[in-house]
């Protein structure tokens, strides 16, 4: 067995930048800038995002048997929790606030709205890049809404953060919910697949 170990494929992310586009707008190809589309969404705390998968499944019993004869696959939902550090940013605001972007556009420097009572269905394109040098990781939502909101507080040892954890969805005509983009960064990984 080849040792395959390799120290370059270890990631320590120097950067993380989140980005919003409405919801289906197509993710940049490779790892070309984002187009005029994308938003980013500021400053995010050091500690980057958190990216989940949570698969539930359900387990068929029968009798004469002591194990499952059958697992289903009922669900896999696919999440990133991130702190975002601008509180007052406007498209952090909407998202908190679950209001429409344009909502915080302000009048003479000053924008005022209503929460809403009951939850709006605002869905958007996500896109997240993690940098390590020349080694990048991007991932693309084409549909996704936060659905997890941190307590806030405006304080004064430190800047007032906005924790949110957004859930992610099928896109348009069926796309995948996440798609995973790598950029080596000019490590050899030729040995994995020999």
């Amino acid at each position: 067995m080849t040792d395959t170990r390799n120290a370059d494929l270890t990631f320590g992310a120097t950067d993380y930048l989140a980005y919003l586009a409405p919801r289906d707008t197509a993710s940049p190809t490779g790892f070309a800038a984002p187009s005029a589309a994308w938003k980013c969404l500021g400053w995010v705390t050091t500690s980057g995002g958190t990216f989940q998968i949570s698969d539930e499944k359900k387990d068929i019993q029968a009798a004469g048997s002591l194990e499952p004869i059958r697992t289903l696959m009922t669900r896999s939902t696919k999440t990133v929790k991130l702190t975002y550090q601008e509180a007052i940013n406007p498209l952090i605001r909407a998202l908190y606030d679950d209001v429409p972007i344009s909502t915080l556009e302000p009048t003479a420097g000053i924008a005022a709205y209503d929460l809403p009572d009951k939850p709006n269905d605002l869905k958007y394109a996500w896109l997240f890049d993690t940098i390590d040098g020349a080694k990048r990781v991007r991932l693309y939502m084409p549909n996704g809404q936060v659905t997890e909101r941190g307590d806030e507080q405006p304080q004064t040892e430190d800047v007032w953060a906005v924790e949110m954890t957004a859930t992610f969805y099928k896109g348009a005509a069926n796309a995948p919910a996440v798609r995973r983009t790598i950029d080596y960064g000019g490590v050899d990984v030729s040995g994995f697949f020999s």
